[in-house]
């Protein structure tokens, strides 16, 4: 499926732009006075002995003109190509997103290199055009790593739906305490309603928990934004344990001074822990987004 090759191209892109970097500095000078088309021709020939399955190789004058073999520059011109573009503008190998071939409309992706002369000027960029199957096959990870990639996935998928049923059990079990105290609804039972929000709040926690587990480990969606993901999901778990613990502590003060008042101190230690995780998660939430914002 096109949609998984590109999420596994997005795993892998890193270090595929690391390997053909490594091929374009060690066949093609850069640089230097010695710089010329018949040198980047000759480095091109030992490339095609490393990469054997490219799609297209060719060369892009200063201008973004394919210029041939013998120096003679095509009529048609790739300045507005990502490939040319980008790598002038970083003046450094890059590697495009994958996009579809204008002749058969398959996905490749192309890995270019700006070469300039001993004056730091401009003369060639050159482009090498892979399929994103064969982009995926140079720097896909070995057999062992895919087999314990699988068993972190299976073990993942396995956590999310034993916790899923935890969810499920604390789902129905807070219902039906919502459904009790309705069905007694003349002596109606405070307790019984704090118990059953308790119930639903930590299902409504884990829920988000699990969701965000198998998103990320199983599904393998959010790859670029896991870091902000991990936050709301953290962020949105200590805030759904934070509103039980406060209900529970709420449930006992009311309890212990009724009842039990020579107890309600420990009441008080719970509303203490309560707002010191409050106090955490707001420290956290501070320092957390005015990373991301500063990243951004």
């Amino acid at each position: 499926m096109l949609s998984k090759d590109i999420l596994v191209y997005r795993k892998i892109r890193y270090e595929l732009r690391a390997y053909m970097c490594y091929l374009f500095t060690q066949n093609i000078q850069n640089y230097m006075p010695s710089t010329n088309l018949k040198n980047v021709l000759n480095g091109i020939e030992k490339i095609k002995d490393e990469i054997e399955a490219f799609d297209a190789i060719y060369i892009l004058d200063a201008t973004g003109n394919e210029i041939s073999a013998n120096g003679i520059a095509c009529t048609e011109n790739f300045s507005d190509r990502a490939f040319y573009y980008e790598a002038v503008r970083e003046g450094k190998c890059i590697i495009t997103n994958p996009y579809p071939t204008s002749n058969s409309g398959k996905l490749v992706v192309t890995a270019s290199y700006p070469v300039y002369n001993q004056n730091h000027e401009l003369i060639y960029v050159v482009c090498i055009d892979l399929a994103l199957k064969t982009a995926i096959s140079i720097s896909a990870p070995s057999k062992f790593s895919n087999f314990c990639a699988n068993i972190s996935i299976g073990i993942y998928g396995l956590l999310s739906v034993c916790l899923t049923l935890v969810c499920l059990l604390l789902f129905c079990k807070g219902a039906f305490s919502f459904y009790i105290a309705l069905g007694h609804f003349k002596n109606f039972d405070i307790d019984e309603i704090f118990k059953a929000i308790i119930q639903l709040t930590l299902a409504l926690a884990i829920f988000d928990l699990v969701k965000a587990i198998f998103e990320s480990e199983v599904l393998g969606k959010n790859t670029e934004n896991n870091a902000q993901t991990l936050q709301q999901t953290m962020v949105r778990f200590l805030g759904s344990i934070i509103i039980a613990l406060a209900i529970e502590s709420l449930m006992l003060v009311f309890k212990f001074a009724i009842s039990e008042p020579d107890k309600i101190l420990y009441a008080v230690y719970l509303i203490g822990g309560v707002s010191t995780l409050l106090v955490g998660l707001s420290i956290y939430v501070k320092f957390a987004y005015k990373k991301e914002n500063q990243g951004n």
